[in-house]
C-alpha cells in the first residue's frame, strides 16, 4: 500500500535540452534533480521544492506524472 502511494507523488523527469551555455543557477537545478546527461531520466518525489527546479528549467526537460 505504502508503495502505491510514494509511486503516485513521484514524477519522471528527462533532460531533452544540453545545460551548455545555460546560466550556473539553472545548471543547479538540473543537477539537483539528479540529472546528469541528455536523455537521463529520474523519479523524483512531488515536493514543492522539486517542482520549484522543474519550474525554473521546464525548458530543458520533459515532465510525466
Amino acid at each position: 500500500m505504502a508503495k502505491a502511494k510514494q509511486a503516485a507523488n513521484t514524477l519522471k523527469v528527462t533532460l531533452v535540452k544540453s545545460t551548455i551555455g545555460r546560466i550556473q543557477a539553472h545548471r543547479a537545478c538540473v543537477a539537483g534533480l539528479g540529472l546528469r546527461r541528455m536523455h537521463q531520466t529520474v523519479e523524483v518525489l512531488d515536493t514543492p521544492a522539486n517542482r520549484g527546479m522543474i519550474n525554473a528549467v521546464g525548458y530543458l526537460l520533459k515532465v510525466e506524472a
